[in-house]
């Protein structure tokens, strides 16, 4: 009786990656967002003022921008699949690293997770958008309603691990799940996946960066990411500062996630009904009351209302705009999402550092929140007037594609 070992081609399961990249997303979402309400914490532990706190927020999203830049070339090159593995091995070892140590090695830790998560953004919502060509908008704000369950949960986890005294359990915890899933990708096949680079690729890529709406769509993702970035990680210390209970000031992040996520989850009925800019126009609208209210509250009573506004009104932003990636850059999509995502980042880098600075200088971080109020007029400001050229953006989209 003979007997071989089956070839090793046969050992990997084939699959489309969907629940393995919403899983991934998930703990993305739990890894981009734990820093706000770690950041009370991290300040005691190494005397920070709001100036040096905001440095934290400004290393993890600045160096996520270099992630993104090379999120597309990695997926090009490599696929999608490696990709993934690659960002979940980075925001492992960054929380690992951030664990324990002095403020220069937390600042390397918060680097290496933000270059992690920069890879892993652009590559979840492009695979998602090409695996749902009819319905991109919907399954967006599926993936990304997963993300904000992360973000959503990472108070709550890090509350608990907070209330046993051992925060380093919530750092080990993340890490581990974040290898598990490594291990489980390491065993399977992504069907399709995208590994050859061809010339094609390259002419996109000229045209991409030569479009006249690039300059644009970077501003806009750089004002979102900094705006929503500058709520999650001040809002707990703002809570903290108007007289709010420890058991509280922590979860108060939690009350934006969770309306972000609500808002995500209702966005695909939504969108049966509304075009995907009235849809944009409704939430930004309501993002801005909420914004103000934040910045006028007193006490509990007007600060969580606020919060749960400000992530309604922000929670089909960035998919609703990933999904008009098409119109606006046509077959350069791939090419051009690359700088926008990282001007997205250095947008969550720019705005919350901003709003730190504001705030130690001042001495106010109510004054301070007022940043991220003025980014939601922006945006809306913005598709406002892009309703009004939806012809002109068409024949843009036209001319590139021909």
């Amino acid at each position: 009786m003979s007997w071989s070992l089956p070839s090793r081609k046969m050992i990997p399961v084939s699959t489309r990656g969907t629940v393995l990249i919403h899983a991934d997303f998930l703990l993305t979402g739990i890894v981009m967002t734990f820093l706000g309400p770690m950041l009370p914490t991290l300040s005691s532990r190494w005397a920070l003022t709001d100036e040096q706190a905001g440095y934290l927020g400004f290393a993890q999203f600045f160096s996520s921008m270099f992630g993104m830049l090379s999120s597309g070339a990695l997926v090009i090159r490599l696929g999608y699949r490696v990709t993934f593995i690659i960002g979940l091995l980075l925001m492992a070892t960054g929380m690992v690293l951030l664990a324990d140590g002095p403020w220069r090695l937390g600042i390397a830790a918060v680097c290496i997770l933000g270059v992690g998560h920069g890879i892993t953004t652009p590559a979840g919502n492009l695979r998602t958008a090409a695996e749902n060509p009819q319905q991109s908008a919907a399954a967006l704000n599926v993936i990304n309603a997963v993300w904000g369950l992360g973000a959503m949960s990472s108070p709550f986890l890090l509350g608990m691990a907070q209330r046993a005294h051992h925060t380093t359990l919530f750092l080990y915890g993340t890490a581990a799940a974040l290898l598990i899933l490594l291990l489980v990708l390491a065993f399977v096949r992504f069907v399709p996946d995208v590994r050859a680079h061809d010339k094609s690729s390259s002419v996109r890529g000229q045209r991409a960066w030569n479009h006249r709406l690039l300059p644009l769509i970077s501003v806009l993702f750089f004002v979102y990411v900094g705006t929503e970035t500058s709520f999650s990680i001040w809002l707990a210390s703002y809570a903290q500062r108007l007289g709010i209970g420890r058991s509280l000031w922590a979860m108060t992040p939690s009350a934006f996630w969770c309306a972000l996520v609500a808002g995500r989850m209702l966005a695909p009925l939504i969108l049966k009904f509304h075009r995907e800019t009235i849809v944009a126009k409704i939430g930004l609208i309501l993002g801005l009351v909420g914004g103000v209210a934040i910045v006028a509250a007193r006490g509990i009573g007007l600060l969580i209302p606020g919060a749960v506004l400000a992530g309604l009104g922000l929670a089909s932003i960035f998919p609703v705009s990933v999904s008009l990636f098409p119109r606006w850059f046509g077959e350069s999509t791939t090419t051009a999402s690359s700088p926008v995502f990282a001007c997205g980042n250095t947008g969550g880098a720019v705005l919350p550092w901003l709003v730190g600075v504001l705030s130690t200088r001042t001495g106010s971080l109510r004054l301070a929140l007022t940043v991220p109020v003025v980014g939601m007029a922006a945006m809306l400001a913005f598709y406002i007037t892009d309703t009004t050229r939806r012809d002109h953006v068409s024949s843009a989209v036209g001319d590139l594609g021909s």
